[in-house]
């Protein structure tokens, strides 16, 4: 009989911790949960207080085998899955599924993977936390209960297939609310006046100085008026100020901390930042990365310090000893840190290694010094205006933390350093040349779109969701198609210039591009629409303070409060009868928007959604017989429900397009449900990213002869006697295709070398295809 069985979440975790622990210990992984709800019948039995129905999940079973053969076997069984809320739950099944006996069970945490961390939990043990696995319960009951109850709400009344979470919709609604902001932004615009100043030292040598006028103006006219002024100003310092000023580094890393600054820093996405940091953690580089805490052992500030007065020397140091100001930071102790301050570099892929890079230079820096500045403001008055022209500069006087790191913003888009404005040596009354003066036309800005870092510290100062459910919501939301991350060019638009050089006034219109957005949250229209739904009929779900204050509750479990039955079934009772009011009374919802008459035939345009996606319509339907029926054209990318207008809806009507012959038979092109393509001979050609409007015959016959090309390619053997029997080469290697469905070769045997025989027998061998509803029962 073994002494001691390990079990812990991952095989790679499982790999580091067996290092620390010496013979007599096995280590084995669970590989993350092995129970949930089960799918049918709600998963919830609502009248034995809304306890989860749990089945072991189907790729689970064999490992659950393995595991209860282990823990039979063992004379201590050692639970180690991770300390927060899912951690505690996991253990929590473990126990249910092997039936531990309680005697020789023991529960370990620790938040990082470290000799030292590994030793002090197994000297610590304790039982499951059975409040942290409440909570857990909680979250898992009520999500599962607004998703099965709302979801077939929207089946009826809005689109089939469509489904609704509890903070993936409030997720989804504030990136919707965001995008009509930028739909009804009215822009302003005015005119800002720069101006170019020569200064000359005690040597002679001339230096630039540039500096704003204090004052912006509404029109083009102000601006050229005061810049006639200045023709025969005369142009002096009237005051200089200088205040010395101090820059403190960021905190540690938290969840969400990390998982903005990935974002603007390395251009990680939300979910890839935590698949490398959960990689970072079970190798043991990086303490625990769910964590809504900042702050830092006793033992990593020292180490730190130690490291920054080897590197930088004594004056670079100060200790901080940060707290955790939310009642969340019950998801970990610390903040996301190394496990071993004094290793600057890791092995691992190129991600990791940028990651890990991050965190150790943001961990450093938030124990160094403060960085000192000073600040110069100059004050230029103009002899013929009561306007004045503003220059500031900073020069730093020592870098501190600067050294090491600087946080970033999302204004900045990641592009943040601590360059240094220099302002040349002046004193008031001195005289300065005027250079140039320019007054440039600028325009407001519009609401910035989310990025998913940006959207995460939106939810966090809203209180929605914990660290570990930012990642999933994200992904969660692209997944069921609401949302888009994408890029988008931006428009050229003109603005003008007046400038006064040389004692000459000139005027000139440039172009600039504006708008361009790189990796942002875009509402698809089906996203738009389920919220307008949702918002209509479930205000309550779609509150942010309800959101916000059923995570309170989630916490106020885990301390033991509350008891967590108790707040389903205050939640549940009134929202089950709202849902049944809502299927019961509300209306269908399509997001239609009637758009006009068409010039033509006088017929209706609409637009709305339809069954594969957003469509125009023309034409109403009719319950009369021999009605003529509406004609119905998908919408183009980049077009939208609320801002397509009737000209542009008309358009989509001119497909499918005719443009000419090939090989005798007609060539055309039009918008499917699968997108835009082109058909020839009955055969379908898809047109990628092309436009179908601009399409012409020559590009068209192009795309078919490489349809037929890679076609070709694709085939590695036909029989005369069978030709319904083909041997292909797929996505996935050599197939047979027989009768409209496909059979696997044999490894052993090779594509080009099969007979007619050899096919016949692959196929009569080969197992019956298990049905949909099988498959779907999984």
């Amino acid at each position: 009989m073994q002494e001691n069985l390990v079990i812990v979440e991952s095989p790679a975790k499982a790999k580091t911790i067996e290092k620390f622990l010496g013979k007599g210990y096995t280590v084995t992984s669970c590989m993350g949960h092995i129970r949930d709800l089960q799918k049918k019948d709600f998963g919830i039995d609502l009248e034995k207080n809304y306890q989860p129905k749990y089945v072991i999940t189907p790729d689970k079973r064999k490992i659950v085998t393995e595991l209860k053969k282990l823990a039979k076997e063992a004379q201590t069984v050692w639970l180690a899955s991770d300390e927060d809320r899912e951690g505690e739950a996991i253990a929590w099944h473990l126990k249910e599924v092997l039936k531990l006996d309680p005697q020789k069970t023991k529960r370990i945490v620790f938040h990082e993977i470290t000799k030292e961390a590994i030793q002090k939990a197994i000297e610590n043990p304790r039982s499951i936390d059975e409040n942290l696995v409440n909570a857990q319960q909680a979250r898992r009951v009520l999500d599962r209960i607004v998703g099965f109850e709302v979801s077939p709400v929207l089946w009826k009344k809005v689109k089939p297939a469509l489904s609704a979470g509890r903070v993936q919709s409030v997720a989804v609604r504030l990136i919707v609310e965001r995008e009509r902001e930028i739909i009804n932004f009215k822009g302003e615009t005015w005119y800002r006046v720069n101006g170019t100043f020569i200064v000359t030292d005690e040597d002679g040598q001339p230096t630039e100085l540039k500096a704003e006028l204090n004052k912006r103006f509404s029109t083009k006219k102000e601006a050229t008026d005061f810049i006639e002024k200045c023709r025969s100003a005369e142009f002096s310092v009237a005051d200089v100020v200088k205040k010395p000023a101090k820059r403190s580094p960021a905190q540690p890393f938290t969840t969400s901390t990390l998982q903005q600054e990935a974002s603007r820093k390395l251009g990680f996405s939300v979910s890839q930042t935590m698949a490398v940091a959960q990689r970072l953690y079970e190798s043991g580089k990086i303490t625990y990365m769910r964590t809504d805490s900042v702050n830092l052992s006793g033992l990593a500030i020292n180490t730190a310090k130690q490291k920054i007065i080897e590197l930088h020397g004594e004056e670079y140091v100060k200790i901080r000893k940060y707290h955790t100001k939310s009642k969340g930071a019950q998801e970990a102790h610390e903040a996301i840190r190394p496990t071993y301050m004094n290793t600057e570099m890791v092995e691992g892929s190129a991600q990791e290694q940028r990651l890990y890079e991050l965190i150790w230079k943001r961990t450093m820096a938030s124990q160094m010094a403060d960085a000192k500045l000073e600040k110069t403001t100059v004050t230029i008055s103009v002899s013929t205006a009561a306007e004045a022209f503003t220059a500031s500069g900073e020069v730093i006087i020592f870098d501190g933390f600067l050294k090491v790191y600087m946080e970033s913003t999302d204004e900045e888009n990641g592009n943040n350093t601590s360059g240094q404005v220099i302002i040349p040596p002046l004193k008031a009354k001195d005289v300065l040349e005027m250079a140039s003066i320019v007054a440039t036309q600028r325009f407001s800005q519009r609401p910035p779109r989310y990025t998913e870092a940006s959207l995460v510290k939106k939810l966090e100062e809203l209180g929605i969701g914990r660290p570990s459910t930012y990642a999933p919501t994200i992904t969660t939301i692209q997944n069921r198609n609401y949302v888009v991350k994408e890029d988008r060019p931006g428009i050229e638009r003109k603005f003008d210039m007046v400038t006064l050089k040389n004692n000459k006034i000139s005027e000139q219109t440039k172009t600039e591009t504006t708008g361009t957005e790189k990796s942002k949250l875009f509402p698809t229209d089906v996203g738009m629409v389920v919220n307008d739904f949702l918002v209509a009929n479930f205000d309550q779900i779609m509150d942010f303070n309800f959101t916000a204050n059923v995570e309170k509750e989630f916490d106020d479990i885990a301390d033991g409060e509350k008891v967590w039955n108790e707040m389903i079934d205050k939640f549940y009772r009134p929202f089950h009868g709202k849902v049944e009011d809502v299927l019961e009374n509300s209306e269908r919802s399509k997001g239609e928007r009637i758009l006009g008459d068409d010039p033509k035939t006088g017929k209706q345009v609409s637009v709305k959604i339809g069954r594969y996606g957003p469509v125009a319509q023309l034409g109403e339907a009719s319950t009369e017989e021999n009605s003529e029926k509406p004609q119905f054209a998908s919408l183009r990318a980049g077009q939208h429900l609320e801002t397509i207008t009737l000209e542009e809806a008309l358009e989509l009507f001119k497909l499918p397009r005719e443009l000419g012959e090939y090989e005798n038979k007609k060539v055309t092109v039009s918008i499917g449900r699968f997108g835009p393509y082109v058909r020839h001979d009955n055969k379908f050609v898809s047109l990628g990213k092309e436009d179908p409007f601009s399409v012409d015959l020559d590009r068209a016959v192009e795309l078919i002869e490489a349809k037929r090309e890679k076609d070709r390619k694709a085939v590695i053997q036909i029989f005369e006697e069978e030709p319904e029997l083909r041997v292909l080469n797929g996505r996935w290697g050599p197939y047979i295709s027989y009768k409209k469905k496909n059979y696997k070769i044999p490894k052993k045997m090779k594509a080009e070398e099969l007979s007619l025989e050899d096919c016949r027998k692959i196929i009569d061998d080969a197992p019956d295809p298990k049905s949909k509803r099988a498959r779907n029962k999984k």
